[in-house]
């Protein structure tokens, strides 16, 4: 499972090895999930093929909370997760209906219709991830809210060069600002699930140094001092 993550999701592996031990392994199976989701619509021509294994998601994570997990990796480990931790099921199901609508392969309209791809698929992501920690709270939930809104963002701006589109998204810097602002009241033990915040940071600092070119070949490659300032980060204990 880590030799899978870190080779489709190395910035969400560095993230889950910062977790502590006893919610590590079940990270490393929600990132796997958000993994087999989001290269569907990359990987399928036809749209009813995706919505095929969409359905079979739906129906894994069905038989998954039914103690009946289909005989597939990433399934089993979610399971063994869902057991451990008593994870929310809405989320899984948010993060499945959200990836099928995407599959129409159509430009955002305006960016609140990013923000609500995102708040069900990076944020519903860090409310389970959330839950490993034993993280149930109001203010680690607004401050994840927002990180993974900021997150579905930049995440749309680096694959914008991959899928050669023409759209233009203007990155709202006040949501990564404004998530930030909860940090005195997200409790202490919810900080190792916001980690995420170092690439993002990083990655917009690369992009600011290119005069935010998004296409400039810099910002394709894997930065070198990622682990160094994840790491930086949870000596600091901040996020």
């Amino acid at each position: 499972m880590q030799l899978y993550l870190g080779k489709r999701d190395y910035e969400g592996f560095l993230c889950s090895l910062l977790l502590p031990a006893e919610s590590r392994t079940s990270a490393f199976a929600l990132r796997a999930f958000n993994v087999e989701l989001a290269q569907i619509k990359d990987s399928v021509t036809q749209k009813t093929t995706g919505l095929m294994r969409m359905q079979f998601w739906r129906d894994a994570v069905e038989g998954i909370y039914g103690d009946n997990p289909p005989h597939q990796p990433v399934a089993t480990e979610l399971w063994k997760a869902v057991k451990r931790h008593n994870l929310t099921k809405m989320w899984f199901m948010k993060i499945i209906d959200e990836r099928e609508k995407n599959l129409d392969d159509r430009a955002y309209r305006n960016i609140q219709e990013l923000e609500t791809y995102a708040e069900n698929t990076q944020s519903a992501l860090l409310y389970l991830i959330l839950e490993t920690l034993g993280v149930r709270d109001i203010h680690a939930d607004h401050a994840a809210s927002h990180i993974g809104k900021a997150q579905g963002i930049v995440t749309c701006l680096r694959a914008t060069p991959y899928h050669c589109t023409r759209r233009k998204v203007f990155l709202p810097m006040d949501i990564c600002m404004l998530a930030r602002s909860f940090s005195k009241k997200v409790p202490v033990k919810a900080y190792p699930a916001f980690f995420c915040t170092v690439a993002l940071d990083d990655y917009l600092y690369n992009m600011r140094k290119v005069d935010f070119n998004i296409f400039h070949p810099s910002l394709q490659k894997k930065s070198t001092l990622l682990p160094l300032h994840l790491y930086i980060r949870s000596w600091k204990k901040t996020y």
